[in-house]
């Protein structure tokens, strides 16, 4: 079943493309148990090389290319790009985070957009979809409020140390569940 769920690949570099992808296709054939079976792209340099055909035929995956400068084509995945980078400038606006925090950003607002946006058809999310299960929302924080990361130790406390460093929520982690954060001093 399709889900329509976004999976953030953030990057320094294009060139760094084709090991994210690799490493997404891979957990996502672990977590499902199942092969992609196509995928689609532009054609941009770090889709349309060597590497990544090569990639592609060992796995067995077809690799579909937009014509060049019709952004129709890849309708869903520009307009889906276009939401996540409105969401980002106004999370980092809105919050007065500096531009280098994007990546977070970009992460946080696909989480939600995952657990809050309802598939008409079906009345579900794409992580109901994506998971089979009922989702959980009462996890979620207000993206960029005061938040504590407590010092479990790490440093040594004196008697009347503080226990917790103040921070800026930045977002959610889908490997394990713990809420990332910045500290400020």
């Amino acid at each position: 079943m399709i889900s329509l769920g976004t999976h953030g690949l953030c990057s320094a570099a294009k060139n760094d493309i084709f090991l994210a992808f690799k490493r997404l296709a891979k957990m996502l054939e672990n977590e499902k148990s199942s092969k992609i079976v196509s995928i689609r792209s532009d054609h941009g340099g770090e889709f349309q090389n060597e590497r990544f055909e090569h990639f592609c035929e060992k796995h067995g995956i077809k690799h579909n290319f937009s014509a060049p400068r019709t952004l129709q084509q890849n309708g869903v995945v520009e307009r889906k790009k276009r939401s996540l980078e409105e969401l980002a400038r106004t999370m980092l606006n809105e919050n007065s985070l500096p531009k280098y925090f994007w990546a977070d950003v970009v992460n946080t607002a696909c989480y939600v957009l995952n657990r809050v946006l309802i598939r008409p058809i079906l009345k579900k999310t794409p992580y109901e979809l994506f998971k089979g299960r009922r989702l959980v929302l009462s996890h979620l924080k207000l993206f960029g409020c005061k938040c504590f990361i407590l010092n479990n130790g790490k440093e040594s406390l004196c008697k009347f140390d503080a226990k917790a460093y103040e921070g800026i929520f930045l977002g959610y982690t889908t490997q394990v569940m713990y809420i990332e954060s910045i500290i400020r001093y």
